[in-house]
């Protein structure tokens, strides 16, 4: 069913890129769980100079327009890196903001599916905003909390719609939480077998973790780029990063990183995994409640600097481990450490995310430490 006096319109101007980036906060203007962007920052995601993705992806963005007001967003790319990697035909959606109206969401569907399909792509997946090394999936369970850092967000509608219009599961992923408490440094507190564990690649195997040197921040940066590509090669949907994009992404972490809460592990001097944990900057943000236009930047500010104080929460946002030291147990060790760092640095709570619902070694360990899946994120998939 088509929607009435609506129309679907590319982005292909700055004004309308503009539309696009202010256009959540009109969707979330009575959801005090949503944590609003900080627009100059969404601005240039959304510009193809701007965001290394455009460098190996064809990308375009969709405005549903009823009169003079936009009533919704959506993204369609192709990202080329994911097809060659997995030797798949699947174009993606992204950015996908709705009104509360069905036809307004199943009109943008279609045209980011047609757009896809005319581009020889066999199947759309989404949401990914744009690839799973940035937001993606879309919750569908735990509402009744804010998101943690770099984790997405939407209106429980959105299921629903997504759904009625013909898209089915294609992967869960979890989020868990746990009490940093629990890492007190009694061990006795913690699996037994699990303590064995890490302790025997601390020693047996002469396991080294250390944090990360800010000072030589870029050097550090190089040596993980290999431990998240090779980490995470056999992951569902992951496509390796390339030099551009680490770079992008490392600059854009190192303005909250907290380098209590990063680790790497090295064996003879080679690192061989790496644990990454973010302070929940989104606490901040979500009260200092940043508003679309330049006007509002410096306050925000001001206003972040004086929540960060406030911040109880750190999400482990990425755990990885070369492949052929992958039975080490140094995923154990690097558990323990970064639940036992976070709560001598006063972090109370621990979200650890995202992890797919298929790592069922990750989620088993996860389990073990005390934590509770309580928020679940899905990405869906439909034929073309």
């Amino acid at each position: 069913m088509a929607a009435a006096n609506v129309r679907i319109i590319p982005v292909t101007t700055e004004a309308q890129r503009r539309e696009f980036a202010k256009f959540p906060w009109y969707v979330y203007r009575n959801d005090r769980n949503w944590v609003p962007p900080l627009y100059q920052d969404r601005l240039k995601m959304l510009h193809p100079d701007k965001h290394p993705f455009y460098e190996h992806a064809e990308v375009q963005l969709f405005l549903a327009v009823r009169g003079e007001e936009v009533v919704g967003t959506i993204s369609a790319h192709v990202n080329h890196r994911h097809n060659e990697t997995w030797d798949d035909k699947v174009g993606f959606f992204g950015f996908f903001e709705v009104i509360e109206e069905y036809e307004v969401a199943e009109a943008l569907l279609d045209t980011a599916g047609t757009w896809l399909h005319e581009r020889g792509m066999e199947a759309i997946r989404g949401p990914e905003s744009f690839s799973q090394n940035e937001e993606c999936g879309l919750l569908v369970d735990g509402f009744d909390s804010p998101p943690v850092v770099l984790m997405s967000y939407n209106p429980q509608y959105y299921q629903t719609f997504i759904e009625q219009a013909g898209f089915q599961k294609a992967q869960d992923l979890w989020a868990w939480h746990l009490r940093t408490s629990i890492f007190d440094y009694d061990v006795q507190r913690l699996p037994a077998k699990f303590v064995r564990v890490a302790e025997k690649a601390r020693e047996r195997e002469s396991v080294v973790v250390r944090n990360v040197n800010m000072k030589c921040f870029w050097d550090e940066v190089k040596l993980i780029k290999r431990i998240y590509n090779e980490g995470w090669e056999k992951n569902w949907g992951f496509v390796p990063l390339t030099d551009h994009e680490l770079e992008h992404l490392a600059a854009e972490m190192k303005t909250i990183l907290d380098p209590d809460l990063v680790h790497i592990a090295e064996r003879n001097g080679e690192t061989i995994g790496m644990s990454l944990g973010l302070p929940d900057v989104y606490q901040a943000l979500r009260k200092a409640r940043p508003q679309p236009n330049k006007w509002s930047f410096p306050w925000t500010v001001v206003k972040l600097l004086w929540y960060q104080r406030q911040i109880d929460t750190m999400r482990l946002w990425a755990l990885g481990v070369v492949p052929e030291c992958r039975a080490l147990g140094i995923d154990a060790l690097f558990y323990v450490e970064a639940a036992r760092a976070a709560f001598a640095k006063g972090y109370e709570y621990c979200e650890m995310s995202w992890i797919l619902e298929s790592n069922e070694m990750m989620n088993r360990i996860i389990e073990r430490l005390g934590g509770r899946i309580y928020k679940t994120y899905r990405i869906y998939e439909k034929p073309l």
